[in-house]
């Protein structure tokens, strides 16, 4: 994870977004045609892990939680989503391991460098599971999809971030094109919910079958 400075966050967040992130306000321009993936380099100079992304990203946001990958001094992370099995490790994956081994997504990271390289979810179960998280971030590849909002803002609070800042930092977001949720997006949060409803009647279906028999 990223290393942040309190003082230093307060003193530059003074309007520019490289506090927020060091690409929020580098808003590329719409990619042209199909985009095929790319690849993802963690920040070793000798020997760095390389990942093959074979497809388009999905829902690309910037992330406040204390958990994610975050470059030096940000305040927040920037991931995505894609389907697993777009996601290959092509070279030096050795160097990765992972950084919390009882967490839901199990973060892969270089143990060098530190840099988050995959994010995988090994539970059935869950809502996400097929789908790896990413950083495009660490791609030299144009064309990949940007950021269109902001999760999980007010978790800066748990890094020394000011309370009374936090209605400047919803605005410096939502002027970047980035709306500011406590949470996931709106539609993320429907797939949540519409997966636990399938699950909960599957479960009970299960029971009844199981009393049945």
């Amino acid at each position: 994870m990223g290393r942040i400075d309190r003082d230093s966050v307060l003193r530059g967040f003074d309007g520019q977004s490289r506090v927020i992130h060091p690409r929020a306000a580098k808003r590329e321009a719409p990619h042209e045609g199909a985009f095929g993936g790319g690849h993802l380099s963690c920040q070793c100079q000798d020997s760095p892990i390389v990942v093959r992304v074979d497809a388009q990203v999905q829902h690309n946001h910037l992330c406040g939680c204390s958990r994610c990958w975050k470059p030096d001094g940000a305040l927040f992370s920037q991931i995505a989503v894609v389907p697993r099995e777009a996601v290959a490790v092509v070279e030096n994956g050795d160097k990765l391991g992972v950084v919390d081994p009882s967490s839901v997504i199990r973060r892969y990271a270089c143990r060098d460098c530190g840099v988050h390289m995959v994010g995988r979810i090994e539970t059935p179960s869950h809502s996400f599971y097929g789908l790896d998280f990413v950083h495009t971030e660490l791609s030299k590849d144009a064309g990949w999809a940007a950021p269109t909002f902001a999760a999980y803002v007010s978790s800066v609070l748990e890094t020394g971030f000011p309370a009374d800042q936090m209605p400047f930092l919803r605005a410096q977001l939502r002027s970047l094109g980035l709306e500011p949720y406590d949470c996931l997006s709106p539609d993320l949060m429907d797939v949540i919910s519409h997966h636990a409803y399938f699950r909960s009647r599957s479960l009970g279906r299960r029971e009844m079958a199981e009393v049945a028999s």
